[in-house]
């Protein structure tokens, strides 16, 4: 680090000469030899450094932006701990993970968040049995080390969007005293939404090169679980859709489907089905923007794909976990892929995303109206929109990768010296059709490229060294993506 600041001092002392010398050098050199140390500069710095000073040029609002945002309905307190400590609290050892689609006893604890710390991914289960999991609450809530916070995608989302003066946030979910208290003052919740008792949902914590017995986590994140019956039946849908004609949005954020796993599949099936009703009561000229979230159930995550949700929806936000299942559910690209290996590949994930919107999205032909999908994963994000619906996808992506490395780190801003580029400095934009190579640069790196009628946004993530909280990044990317895009009249 030394030597680089040397250097560049060096190159000042260098400029500052050339100045004294510029009466006696013929312009054309002066011009030449400037912008040629000019340039050694900018290269001395950081790739992080110059990664920042390129997304602060490249982030800018929309030409007409958001006024009154609707969202909802999943909402509830999130217990933060360690899920270390917690485990030790419980007096659950180590020992080998095994993945469970839904938890009954803390042996399933122990051994599901096994699976997913020695893999480094985010995972979401419900808990089956009330009285065991009130037990493992408490245990978790009274630790010292607890830290209580709004939780639930909606909620999340519309905590991180009224953090704007000039947004107006309606949030309808089950809200109790607990996370009433702790939602930004933006924040307007109908009375229909208030409800005595708060939702908990226990949030277990782990860093990179975390160890717990023989597992040992390849990346931070964290796992979540919840016995939450209001959020799994989304008793709250109704009241959401009947408040929108007094609120009077200009963009709808919806989420918590992924909830309904843990009912019996007659009653999610049912439940799903009065969903899409009261999503097709909302105004088609009101864009609809569906957060995805952990889901374990293929027949589940199909009938939302196919013939359910997501032709209703205009724009949808997932992880890679998410997106890896969602091909895997509908045999799509690549689903033969059981898991990811590392940074998921780009090529791969740009060849299910062109073909969730080429075999899903809107065109003259199909009665559908989803034009965007904003892809986030810990190394790099993607904006891929069909072309004519949506603008400033370039600072949207880059505003979302800027707010991923605030976040993580509990900055303002993105302090250079805390945070590292780890996506791939070179990448294929496909594995199917005939690729290009794009070289990352830094001084540029918000990547376009284009695939029949659909255009991509590619940036890095600056990704922090020692996370403070992975909790809420994948709802803040995409909330943050979605104040800077615009939707196109159509």
């Amino acid at each position: 680090m030394w030597q680089r600041s040397v250097f560049v001092g060096l190159l000042a002392l260098a400029l500052g000469y050339l100045c004294v010398l510029g009466p006696e050098l013929p312009p054309a050199a002066l011009r030449q030899l400037s912008a040629s140390l000019l340039g050694t500069l900018r290269r001395a710095r950081s790739l992080e450094a110059r990664t920042v000073a390129a997304w602060q040029a490249a982030i800018v609002r929309p030409a007409r932006g958001w006024a009154r945002v609707a969202v909802g309905v999943n909402a509830c307190v999130d217990v933060v701990l360690s899920g270390v400590k917690l485990l030790e609290a419980l007096g659950l050892e180590p020992g080998e993970g095994k993945n469970h689609a839904v938890l009954s006893s803390g042996q399933d604890l122990r051994e599901v968040f096994a699976h997913f710390m020695e893999r480094g991914a985010a995972a979401e289960r419900f808990f089956s049995d009330a009285e065991a999991f009130q037990a493992i609450a408490r245990t978790a809530s009274e630790h010292p080390a607890a830290q209580l916070y709004v939780g639930g995608n909606a909620a999340l989302i519309g905590q991180k969007l009224a953090t704007n003066p000039d947004l107006k946030i309606l949030l309808c979910g089950p809200v109790g005293p607990k996370l009433h208290e702790l939602l930004d003052d933006n924040v307007v919740v109908p009375p229909e939404s208030m409800q005595e008792r708060d939702e908990f949902h226990l949030i277990l914590e782990y860093q990179a090169g975390e160890q717990w017995g023989r597992v040992r986590a390849p990346a931070a994140n964290r796992f979540i679980f919840s016995h939450d019956l209001s959020n799994g039946a989304l008793n709250m849908l109704e009241v959401f859709v009947s408040s929108l004609d007094e609120f009077q949005p200009d963009l709808v954020v919806l989420s918590g489907l992924h909830m309904m796993e843990g009912q019996s599949k007659e009653m999610r099936q049912r439940r799903l089905m009065e969903a899409v009703a009261s999503i097709s009561d909302i105004p088609t000229d009101i864009p609809i923007h569906l957060e995805l979230a952990s889901m374990t159930d293929q027949d589940f995550m199909s009938n939302i794909m196919h013939q359910q949700v997501f032709p209703l929806v205009n724009s949808i936000g997932l992880n890679e976990q998410e997106l890896l299942f969602l091909t895997q559910s509908a045999s799509g690209p690549h689903a033969s892929l059981a898991s990811w290996s590392g940074i998921p590949d780009v090529g791969v994930v740009s060849d299910i995303l062109f073909w969730i919107l080429k075999e899903h999205g809107k065109t003259a032909e199909r009665a559908s109206d989803l034009t965007r999908i904003h892809f986030h994963t810990l190394a790099y994000h993607i904006l891929v929109t069909v072309d004519g619906h949506w603008g400033n996808q370039a600072a949207a992506v880059a505003a979302g990768a800027r707010a991923a490395g605030t976040q993580a780190c509990a900055t303002d801003t993105i302090d250079t010296s805390k945070v590292f580029l780890k996506a791939p400095l070179e990448f294929v934009t496909s594995h199917t059709e005939a690729p290009s190579k794009i070289s990352l640069n830094p001084d540029e790196p918000v990547v376009h490229w284009h695939r029949e009628g659909i255009s991509f946004h590619f940036t890095p993530v600056l990704v922090c060294k020692d996370p403070v909280r992975t909790v809420g990044l994948g709802d803040a990317i995409s909330a943050e993506g979605l104040l800077y895009s615009e939707v196109y009249p159509q």
